[in-house]
């Protein structure tokens, strides 16, 4: 009897360790890349060891379908993304609830932090040419619309430098605005407009896509016809279907509380692959998800 309770108290202990370590999460620093009509917007910085070459670089956008959110839904990805030797950035931008503005403005923010990084590519010690944009649900399809839609741009920055990211990572990202998929009464007249399913063109970066397949807020049959249509268009994109799960299922337990790790462990671990086989990182995975 003693044992066995000497057993249970040590796995209290191991599981209290690890809700301490995953609450325990903070940006390296914060960066200002943008103001817009007096909104200060921040970059939260996760660094790498410091390596003699430069490094990739991944900047994550947070769901909340384009009217709230924050940026701490992706600093358990920066981090460990991090940990494995490319800097990770978790981005702040417009959304509804605080500026009031709409998805448009969203995805204008998401274009001039993949530029920002990419013109302060020396001082943050990354490869200019290894700039991923990445995010889930409205965040995932404002990383998917800087690499397809044409304008959006902001006049006021350097437009010589390409707002168009090196490769894509969605987690269920809005694929669809029309009323076939998620947000047509938020750009209502222009359903169209930044809707992926309806910009696909050859020529994209390659794109790596999680979706679930009991999705009832993003419909799962937009990822696959989004993913037909890029390999019809010859564009590199891999769908990777988690059966029996909704919306939101990648997030780990230190944005959903009370959750496990076992789908954000899944995500990380193929995100991994996909990053190690573009060559923006090297060595195994150092998550196990099986």
């Amino acid at each position: 009897m003693k044992i066995k309770n000497l057993i249970n108290l040590l796995i209290v202990f191991i599981f209290t360790i690890q809700n301490i370590s995953s609450q325990d999460i903070e940006p390296d620093k914060k960066v200002f890349f943008k103001e817009v009509n007096g909104d200060s917007l921040y970059l939260h910085l996760f660094q790498p060891k410091i390596s003699k070459k430069p490094t990739a670089a991944i900047v994550f956008f947070f769901g909340g379908g384009w009217t709230s959110g924050t940026p701490k839904q992706f600093y358990q990805q920066s981090k460990y993304l991090a940990s494995r030797g490319i800097l990770a950035i978790s981005a702040e931008y417009r959304v509804k609830n605080v500026h009031g503005t709409s998805p448009f403005e969203s995805v204008e923010d998401a274009k001039s932090a993949i530029r920002w990084v990419r013109l302060h590519a020396k001082e943050l010690h990354v490869d200019p040419n290894k700039i991923v944009a990445s995010g889930g649900s409205a965040g995932g399809h404002i990383a998917i619309c800087t690499a397809l839609i044409n304008g959006l741009e902001n006049k006021n920055e350097d437009l010589t430098i390409s707002s168009v990211p090196n490769a894509v990572i969605g987690y269920n990202p809005v694929l669809d605005t029309t009323v076939k998929g998620y947000g047509a009464k938020k750009v209502a007249g222009r359903e169209t407009e930044i809707s992926p399913c309806h910009q696909v063109k050859k020529k994209l970066p390659p794109m790596l896509l999680f979706h679930g397949n009991k999705d009832k807020t993003v419909p799962y049959e937009n990822v696959t016809r989004f993913t037909s249509l890029m390999k019809e268009a010859r564009n590199k994109c891999k769908l990777i279907t988690v059966n029996g799960v909704g919306h939101g299922f990648f997030n780990g337990r230190f944005f959903r509380k009370g959750s496990s790790d076992k789908y954000f462990n899944l995500t990380m671990y193929d995100t991994d692959l996909f990053l190690r086989k573009l060559r923006f990182i090297k060595g195994k995975p150092t998550i196990k998800y099986n």
